[in-house]
C-alpha cells in the first residue's frame, strides 16, 4: 500500500472496494460531483479564434449543440444502460453529467480536474485532455425506449406515461443482421469534436461518473464525417469513395429543420420532448473488398452520381436536382431506378428529409480478414415512423448499393431540446 493508502482521511476516502460494491456508494459519489458542480464558472461560449481547436460552443441553449452544429471530424458514441432502479440515482447522474458536459464542452476538465484535487482521492478528470482545447467539443443526450419501459414491460422510474408514441424500438428490416451488443440501450451520448482524444475524454468521463448509476452496452468511435450540417462545408466522402449528404438538411435552412427535424408539441403527454428531436443510430458494415473490385460504371450506376465531383448521372455539378426522367441506354434512365440517389431522394419519399451526422468507422479485421469497417449512420428527424422508417424499408428492397451493406446496430433515442440556466438535461422529463 502506498502511504496515502495507510493513512486515510476517515470521512473523506472512500476505497475501491466500497466503489466496487455497487450502486450506494456510487450514487454517493455522482451526488457528491454533482454538488460540488453546483457553483463553478460555465466557460465562454465562442465559434473560434485563438488558433486551431480553440472553437468552442455553448452546451446552454434552446437546442442541444452537436445537432445543427458544423459536423466535427471525431466522433464517440455511447449507450448506457441504467443499472439502478432507482429514479434518485438517475436524476443525480444527470445532474452530475450536466454540470460535467458544460465545464469539458469549454475547455475545462471535470469537476475539480485531473491534479487539483485531494492527493488521497481519485481525481476528479482522467487527464489524457490536460493541454489540449475545447476542439469544437458538443456532447448530446438522448433517452432510449427502454428507460420508459423495459424489456419485460416495466416502469422502472415512472416514466411511461411521459413515452412519446414514437419512441419504441425500430423494426427489424430487411437485410438487418444486428448485434444485440450494438444495439437499443436505455440513454446514450455523442460527442464530437475535431480532436480524438478530446471525444474520447469526455465520454470516458461521463461513464466513470456514471459508475454505479449506468454501464456502457456499446459504443462506436467514428473518424472522417459523412455529412455536411452548414453551408460552410465541403461535401465529405464515405469509404466507397462517394461524397454523401449532398442533399442533407443545413443548419440553414430553419424552416426544413421545424419541418423535419425538430419534434412539435402535437404529443400532448411528450411535451418535454417539443423542440427536441429524435435520433437513429445505425451502424452499416461496408463490403468493401467486393465493392473494390466492381467497375466504375457500376459503382456510379449503384449511387447515382459521378464519383470524381458528386453530380448526378443526369449531369450538372454536385448540387444539380437530379432528372429522374432523363432517358439514357437500352429505354432506361440514366439515373438507375434502383439507384441510391433515387430510392432515397425526397421526391420518392413523400418529400421527407433527414440531418444526418454519420462518421466513418474501421475497427480492425474481421474472422476473414476484411476489414471491419463501415459508416455510422446518425440522423436527426421530427418523426421516425415518417422520417426513417419508410426510407430505410425502401432502401432495404429496392436500392441497388444495399447488396454491398450490412446493417449491424440499431438503436432510437429521444434528444431532448437544450438545457436552460440551472438545468440538468432532461429535466421536464422528471418535472
Amino acid at each position: 500500500m502506498t502511504e496515502h493508502e495507510q493513512s486515510p482521511t476517515p470521512d473523506r476516502f472512500l476505497s475501491r472496494r466500497g466503489l466496487l460494491g455497487g450502486g450506494v456508494a456510487a450514487a454517493g459519489v455522482v451526488g457528491a460531483f454533482a454538488a460540488g458542480r453546483a457553483s463553478a464558472e460555465p466557460g465562454t461560449a465562442t465559434a473560434g479564434g485563438g488558433g486551431a481547436g480553440s472553437a468552442t460552443y455553448a452546451f446552454r441553449g434552446e437546442r442541444q449543440a452537436g445537432i445543427v452544429t458544423p459536423a466535427q471530424d471525431r466522433l464517440h458514441f455511447a449507450a448506457f444502460d441504467v443499472v439502478s432502479d432507482s429514479r434518485d440515482d438517475l436524476v443525480a447522474l444527470l445532474q452530475a453529467w450536466t454540470a460535467a458536459a458544460e465545464q469539458m464542452t469549454q475547455g475545462q476538465p471535470a469537476g475539480n480536474g485531473a491534479v487539483d484535487g485531494e492527493v488521497n482521492l481519485p481525481p476528479d478528470d482522467t487527464g489524457e485532455a490536460l493541454d489540449l482545447p475545447a476542439s469544437g467539443l458538443t456532447i448530446t443526450f438522448g433517452f432510449g425506449p427502454s428507460l420508459f419501459r423495459d424489456a419485460d414491460g416495466k416502469d422502472r422510474f415512472g416514466l411511461a406515461d411521459r413515452q412519446p408514441k414514437a419512441l419504441r424500438e425500430l423494426p427489424h428490416f430487411p437485410g438487418d443482421m444486428l448485434d444485440p451488443e450494438r444495439s437499443g440501450g436505455d440513454l446514450c451520448i455523442q460527442a464530437c469534436a475535431d480532436d480524438p482524444q478530446v471525444a474520447v475524454h469526455a465520454v470516458r468521463n461521463l461513464a466513470r461518473i456514471g459508475f454505479g448509476t449506468v454501464s456502457v452496452r456499446w459504443s462506436q468511435l467514428g473518424f472522417g464525417r459523412t455529412s455536411t450540417t452548414s453551408t460552410s462545408q465541403s461535401t465529405p466522402r464515405n469509404l466507397f469513395g462517394f461524397k454523401d449528404g449532398t442533399a442533407n438538411v443545413k443548419a440553414e435552412e430553419t424552416d426544413a429543420l421545424d419541418e423535419h427535424v425538430w419534434v412539435g408539441d402535437d404529443d400532448a403527454k411528450a411535451s418535454w420532448l417539443t423542440g427536441g428531436s429524435y435520433l437513429v443510430a445505425r451502424r452499416i458494415n461496408m463490403n468493401i473488398e467486393i465493392w473494390d473490385r466492381q467497375t466504375l460504371g457500376d459503382q456510379e450506376g449503384f449511387i447515382g452520381r459521378t464519383k470524381g465531383t458528386g453530380a448526378p448521372l443526369s449531369g450538372g455539378e454536385e448540387m444539380t436536382e437530379p432528372d429522374f426522367d432523363m432517358p439514357g441506354s437500352n429505354d432506361q434512365p440514366v439515373i438507375p431506378v434502383d439507384s441510391h440517389v433515387r430510392v432515397v431522394h425526397p421526391d420518392m419519399n413523400q418529400g421527407v428529409r433527414m440531418l444526418r451526422r454519420g462518421y466513418n468507422f474501421v475497427d480492425g479485421s474481421n474472422a476473414l480478414g476484411g476489414l471491419d469497417a463501415g459508416l455510422f449512420f446518425i440522423a436527426y428527424v421530427c418523426d421516425p415512423d415518417t422520417h426513417f422508417v419508410p426510407v430505410q424499408l425502401a432502401m432495404s428492397k429496392t436500392d441497388a448499393l444495399a447488396e454491398y451493406l450490412k446493417f449491424t446496430g440499431s438503436a432510437l433515442f429521444a434528444v431532448p431540446p437544450g438545457i436552460g440556466p440551472g438545468e440538468h438535461v432532461g429535466q421536464a422529463l422528471f418535472a
